[in-house]
């Protein structure tokens, strides 16, 4: 009996996530799609995979059997391309994150990345909000949060410390650092509400800085952290920096703290790795450099 390739790889996906919607996301199609495969397969076979129960969906023991057998397969298929095109040494790594780690942080590093792995290309897939789901495209996502992400092992990178910045010159001829109070007086560069999602905002500095009254009113505002720190070199305001993300910017003596506290919280950074063990050997090498990189920088 023959069983289309694509009908496993759906199988494959739901049994694993034990959710219709979960690989439906995975595999960028829909719940309906998912669900309607999976009875295509279980006609075809002539056996119920799944147990459908009140919370979601459950394999039953012939489904759990080809699991095992599917997902073993699986990976021998990929391996066995893997070895009929070595002869095209680079394989891509598909790295999902949002606009701000890659620019600041990941991008200025990737060509060491590069040196240390001549036979690895990065394909970045980025956006303004951090990737909260993994695509069956994206080998590892680099995430802010608390740790918490659905469908994947998560490994910290670092903790969220923020500080204010901003271009020395917006604060020529003033001594620094000044004192938390005087944060008042300077005009601040804000994030929509819907970009900034769980990151530290302006009331949030400013409570756990101790400064007696409210930010001033948003002069302006930008949808993406990257746009809210090319204001801030442009000394058009204060940003709130995070730690890792503008080391270099400040090293550069394109921005300055104007003062000297830093605030932390509970979120961070966080390298997630999807459940899937294909292309595993690939992620342990990317995590591996970050880990190292991050090492450096401490």
């Amino acid at each position: 009996m023959s069983v289309p390739l694509e009908l496993l790889r759906v199988f494959e996906s739901a049994a694993r996530l034990l959710s219709f919607t979960a690989a439906a996301g995975e595999l960028g199609t829909t719940q309906p799609a998912v669900s309607q495969q999976i009875k295509r397969l279980e006609k075809r076979l002539a056996v119920r995979l799944f147990d459908r129960i009140h919370r979601g969906i459950a394999l039953t023991e012939s489904g759990q059997v080809l699991q095992q057998h599917v997902q073993a397969g699986l990976e021998s298929i990929d391996t066995g391309i893997a070895a009929v095109t070595a002869k095209h040494p680079h394989e891509v790594l598909q790295v999902a994150t949002d606009f701000a780690f890659a620019a600041y942080w990941l991008m200025p590093r990737l060509p060491r990345f590069r040196q240390a792995h001549p036979e690895l290309d990065v394909g970045l897939i980025s956006s303004d909000r951090s990737p909260i789901s993994l695509r069956s495209d994206i080998d590892v996502a680099i995430a802010f949060g608390d740790g918490r992400f659905k469908h994947g092992e998560a490994l910290r990178l670092f903790s969220e410390e923020v500080f204010p910045v901003c271009s020395p010159r917006l604060l020529a001829g003033r001594d620094l650092p000044l004192a938390a109070q005087a944060l008042i007086d300077i005009p601040l560069l804000h994030l929509h509400p819907e970009a900034s999602s769980r990151w530290f905002d302006w009331p949030g500095v400013y409570r756990a800085l101790g400064i007696d009254g409210a930010p001033a009113p948003a002069g302006l505002r930008f949808d993406n952290y990257t746009l809210l720190i090319q204001a801030a070199i442009a000394g058009q305001g204060v940003a709130i920096g995070w730690g890792h993300l503008v080391d270099e910017l400040l090293e550069q003596g394109l921005l300055c703290r104007p003062i000297a506290e830093s605030v932390e919280s509970r979120f961070g950074y966080y390298a997630v790795l999807p459940e899937r063990k294909r292309r595993r050997r690939l992620v342990q090498r990317f995590v591996d450099w970050l880990q190292a990189e991050l090492e450096q920088d401490r």
